[in-house]
């Protein structure tokens, strides 16, 4: 008698690109897959972690009514590390959400990060699930360091992008990978949602308009002929690098199942388009249920009428 084999679920970086993951699992647990491993790396670790500890259709439904006044909200900005500390988001995510430790869990879950003083590739396996996903999101530039176990950890998109080989040594034997590097993007939101950011609130104040408007200023980029600013290059280079090291690992160590969204318009901030990116998420394992389910053994599930 056939068994079905154990499903590793790779999720990688790509900031605003990764709520896609959210529309890929929902879709895959609708054909009755349930990845029994689960890796995550930056945005990648925050929706695994979410998911592995059951909480991910009410995340789910609370990203998609994000607006870019809320983004900014959750930002505290410094500019010691990094543009962004990282506390208040968590902390909102914290009060928000269950926080279980990763040895409670049901499914094996680790996610990646890298040690600032070595450069080491750092697989976090133990602990609270949201302060493992925290320990991979610290791109570097916009998510200020944090530190675990007394050392620094920086964005796990920087050794292991796409973290095929972790499911791997946690027993995997098919991949399914959600590579969100295929398209590259500059750090600077695109001109169109300067209006989502900039809009005349009402029950805005005067002081929150002014901010919300430095924030834009920083963020978005009126002339895409002008010369790039420093986020852009900080962020074209992280992307490049991403892009290129995903490339080589995947290539030695290839996914049963590679799943690419077509995000390319999608820049680094643009958080608040959540719907749009778990739509494409959901859509990307439509379109390949048949080769999934072939890797898998699994019959399709019914429609529902």
């Amino acid at each position: 008698m056939s068994r079905t084999p154990v499903v590793g679920l790779a999720l990688g970086s790509g900031s605003a690109r990764g709520w896609a993951h959210i529309g890929v699992i929902q879709e895959l647990e609708k054909l009755g897959i349930q990845p029994q491993v689960v890796a995550g790396t930056s945005i990648g670790a925050l929706v695994g972690a979410v998911y592995v500890s059951g909480q991910l259709d009410e995340f789910a439904d609370w990203v998609q009514t994000l607006t870019m006044r809320d983004v900014f909200g959750l930002l505290d900005i410094s500019l010691a590390g990094g543009v962004v500390k990282g506390e208040k988001l968590f902390g909102f995510f914290r009060e928000k959400h269950r926080n279980p430790d990763i040895e409670a869990l049901e499914k094996q879950f680790v996610t990646i990060a890298t040690e600032m003083k070595s450069g080491r590739e750092i697989w976090i396996r133990r602990g609270p699930v949201l302060r493992a996903a925290r320990a991979s999101c610290a791109l570097p530039g916009l998510f200020s360091p944090v530190k675990v176990d007394d050392r620094w950890m920086l964005d796990g998109g920087l050794v292991n992008p796409v973290p095929v080989s972790a499911c791997r040594a946690l027993g995997a034997e098919i991949v399914i990978a959600v590579n969100l590097n295929a398209q590259l993007v500059g750090a600077h939101m695109p001109r169109h949602s300067r209006d989502a950011v900039t809009h005349n609130d009402a029950n805005a104040t005067s002081e929150e308009r002014s901010l919300l408007q430095k924030l834009a200023n920083y963020f978005i980029s009126d002339d895409e002929d002008a010369e790039p600013g420093l986020l852009d290059v900080v962020s074209a280079s992280i992307n490049i690098m991403q892009d290129r090291i995903t490339r080589s690992r995947m290539a030695g160590d290839p996914a049963e199942i590679s799943l690419l969204p077509q995000l390319e318009d999608f820049a680094l901030m643009d958080f608040h388009r959540a719907k749009e990116a778990i739509e494409e998420g959901r859509n990307l394992v439509r379109r390949r249920e048949e080769e999934i389910l072939g890797w898998i053994g699994q019959p399709a599930a019914p429609l529902q009428v």
